[in-house]
């Protein structure tokens, strides 16, 4: 009996069963390991890190559809003063020269053409020193400036892929048109040991595009993120018997399929795949009594709850994201991908009317994402978990229909804090416009190899036989924010 064949069969009759337990929580989380067509199911290592962690876990929050750098993170008052001329008008066109446009290892160049004509474009909000460290911050952001002492701002980054498949190579590291390879999120699940038997490793917040929808990849499907919704009742897709059963009867049903695995697993002692979906459906029923628990806050303190925005309808469904993280992480759970303004090109790409589009956007993401980092940090948790605020691009420093910023690959920003990261500093730079990353430059597998460092993981140890990674897939931990 070839083990897809009996998975295929036994899903048939749990999902026939009266407690329709095939369409529990394991449905969510490893019922796409059943396919007979998932591919090479990969060991992972022992669980153990390679050296002494300094974090034990990481909530990743990603803004879809391109961040602009220039009304965020990276003030350039010399778009305030050549406004309305062209680059090329500019003290500045040589930012667009053949050789430096080269040098910025850019592969897909598009737009560069379209970036000359546009006139410069100034900036739509202002900037205000903040904090002990002085670091700028601008007015969209007024909350996140108040915790900037906490903060590692990265403002020299760069990238290759000029359209939203972006989303996959910030996430994996390569270009779409290079196939598809696991994410950051689905190497940390296969590098390191559960931190609790009761939750899954890996979880996914918010609405996923198609072109970003997975993370294992050739690791295998059961490295991909458990999609979960922040809400008790219903955290899960399948999460619930189709029929009601009371605790009783959902054990009995729970119980016979347990018998029937080990049953299977006798028949075949060596197919590790096979141990590791068993292992799966137990996390799954767990998971399914311990997910509402973690995401009910009615035992958190008014305080605690608007310290997050969900008293303000803006910041909510934001909030409530973020708080959820802190209780996950705080139960266990090593890895959790937030994806904020997903669908489509995603609610940040600003081509038309940026300040509107950013002044709301900023205004859902500002608080929660303030009030994460310091009740991370009177809890005594901010030391152990990295924070990391990411977008696929920056914008442009010319406009784009008078009022927005097109999609902009060769510089712009990304933050982070704990996890025995420096804190209140800047490192990297754009040039003067913000067009180039000139200082300290890094592509975004350095955000990788950072986590992973910290996370005490050595890529190069985690390689798959017949899968060898590039150099530029390994990244370079950026020591500079380390502390």
């Amino acid at each position: 009996m070839d083990s897809p064949g009996y998975f295929r069969r036994r899903r048939a009759f749990l999902a026939k069963s009266a407690g329709g337990f095939g369409s529990l929580a394991f449905s969510a989380m490893a019922g796409r390991d059943l396919r007979a067509d998932a591919g090479p199911e990969w060991l992972p290592p022992d669980g153990n890190p390679h050296f002494a962690p300094k974090a034990d876990s990481v909530i990743w929050v990603f803004l879809n559809g391109g961040m602009s750098h220039l009304e965020t993170f990276d003030p350039k008052p010399e778009l305030d003063k050549h406004a309305g001329k062209t680059i090329a008008e500019s003290p500045y066109k040589d930012v667009q020269d053949p050789k430096k446009l080269a040098q910025a290892r850019v592969t897909v160049i598009n737009d560069a053409n379209g970036q000359q004509r546009n006139k410069l474009y100034p900036t739509q909000v202002k900037f205000k020193k903040r904090g002990q460290s002085g670091i700028e911050v601008s007015d969209f952001l007024p909350h996140v400036g108040g915790v900037v002492d906490d903060l590692a701002v990265i403002r020299g980054m760069w990238t290759t892929d000029d359209n939203h498949g972006a989303q996959t190579q910030f996430h994996s590291g390569r270009h779409m048109l290079d196939g598809e390879f696991p994410t950051l999120g689905a190497w940390v699940h296969y590098g390191l040991g559960r931190l609790s038997d009761n939750l899954p490793q890996f979880i996914s917040m918010g609405v996923r595009e198609y072109w970003n929808k997975k993370d294992g990849h050739y690791l295998g499907p059961r490295h991909d993120a458990v999609p979960v919704r922040v809400d008790p009742a219903n955290p899960l897709d399948f999460g619930k018997p189709e029929k009601p059963l009371s605790p009783a009867e959902e054990r009995l049903v729970f119980d016979l399929t347990a018998r029937l695995d080990r049953h299977r697993a006798k028949a075949e002692p060596a197919d590790a795949a096979l141990s590791a979906r068993l292992a799966s459906y137990e996390l799954a029923y767990r998971m399914q009594r311990a997910l509402p628990t973690a995401l009910d806050f009615s035992g958190e303190t008014k305080q605690t709850q608007s310290l997050y925005g969900l008293d303000r309808p803006e910041t909510r469904e934001f909030g409530m994201q973020m708080l959820a993280s802190r209780r996950l992480v705080e139960r266990g759970v090593r890895f959790i991908q937030i994806q904020h303004g997903g669908g489509g090109a995603g609610a940040w790409d600003a081509h038309g009317d940026l300040k509107g589009n950013h002044t709301a956007n900023c205004l859902k993401i500002d608080l929660p994402l303030a009030g994460l980092v310091t009740d991370l940090k009177r809890r005594g948790m901010l030391e152990r978990t990295l924070v990391v605020l990411a977008t696929e691009f920056g914008r442009t420093p010319g406009s784009q229909g008078g009022t927005g910023r097109d999609h902009h690959i060769f510089g712009f920003t990304v933050v982070m804090a704990g996890g025995g990261l420096k804190a209140g500093v800047v490192h990297g730079a754009t040039d003067p416009i913000g067009f180039h990353a000139v200082e300290n430059r890094h592509y975004v597998t350095d955000i990788h190899a950072t986590i992973l460092r910290q996370m005490g993981l050595d890529s190069r140890r985690l390689e798959i036989p017949a899968r060898k990674r590039l150099e530029i897939d390994h990244g370079r931990a950026i020591n500079e924010i380390i502390a």
